[in-house]
């Protein structure tokens, strides 16, 4: 998987991140989501990198990426901590300015990031997710039920840290069959991969530390930049799985396009036909949807 990208591993300052590289052009970084790494993008990442230098990275505290210790405050794992690790790694790389795309949580890293670092992001796609301030303010049965990761992970430790590494299969076969993914998506090698990464016990932590600063000091930064009027500049890239959570529960407030732009002013963006793992269900319109995109770079 992957064999034609280069690995390296990068000193980010507080931590050290895994990332895959390939093609040149202009500077494209993908982050992925829970429970998977770098390899969501397998079949994506090939077909960017005709075009543009792909990067594809492991977030601190997932897949290869390393994991710090965690503060009480769950700082260390705040999508803000998290940004600025790539930002710092996109710099190591020789990439000042790039555009990023984030699935998942990868997204809210990504959405964090051009908040907080402006003049480095000159696109962003974000992928079946919403701002976590927006979320969060919606919750209901649907999300706790739906979506069991946001409220089970970041309950206090130790309890989540000792079920999610008792059965790290349940918990990925659980996510990846129930959240809109047809059978025989994921290889046998690639949920082993998805497994292996929860087998750690330092990244299960650093995982649910992830989960317990998105119910906390995520939400506390995203309700400031609200309050202070701060949006996001750049063009926004929204896509999100047909009929799914996002398709459906805000169908009434306008859906996703209409509650991003309440962050920012250019966005656009459709739903993918497939469930909200579609980079790995639906490589072909993920891929070409973020090229036609990306592609307007300046």
């Amino acid at each position: 998987m992957m064999d034609d990208f280069e690995s390296r591993e990068i000193d980010a300052g507080e931590t050290r991140i895994f990332v895959r590289c390939l093609g040149a052009g202009a500077p494209l970084l993908l982050l992925h989501g829970f429970p998977q790494t770098h390899l969501m993008w397998r079949q994506v990442a090939p077909q960017l990198a005709r075009d543009f230098s792909v990067v594809c990275a492991d977030l601190r505290g997932y897949g290869r990426s390393n994991y710090p210790a965690s503060a009480p405050d769950h700082a260390p794992y705040a999508k803000r901590a998290m940004a600025q690790d790539l930002v710092r790694v996109m710099g190591q790389l020789g990439h000042s300015r790039f555009s990023v795309a984030g699935h998942d949580r990868g997204g809210r890293v990504a959405y964090r990031m051009a908040l907080d670092h402006p003049d480095c992001i000159a696109r962003l796609a974000v992928l079946d997710i919403l701002p976590t301030e927006t979320v969060w303010a919606r919750a209901d049965a649907r999300l706790a039920l739906g979506y069991w990761p946001w409220s089970f992970l970041a309950q206090p430790e130790p309890l989540p840290e000792r079920l999610l590494a008792t059965a790290p299969e349940a918990v990925v076969d659980n996510a990846l069959g129930s959240w809109g993914s047809p059978a025989g998506v994921f290889g046998e090698d690639v949920r082993a991969a998805y497994v292996d990464a929860l087998r750690d016990a330092a990244h299960v932590h650093a995982i649910c530390e992830e989960y317990r600063a998105a119910a906390t000091i995520d939400r506390a930064h995203d309700q400031a930049d609200l309050a202070a009027g701060r949006r996001i500049g750049c063009p926004v890239l929204a896509l999100w799985g047909a009929g799914g959570a996002l398709d459906t529960w805000y169908a009434g407030e306008g859906g996703p396009l209409a509650l991003w732009r309440a962050w920012a002013d250019d966005v656009q963006g459709h739903a993918i036909d497939a469930g909200h793992f579609f980079p790995e269900e639906a490589p072909g319109p993920t891929a070409e949807a973020l090229r036609r995109f990306f592609f307007l770079l300046p």
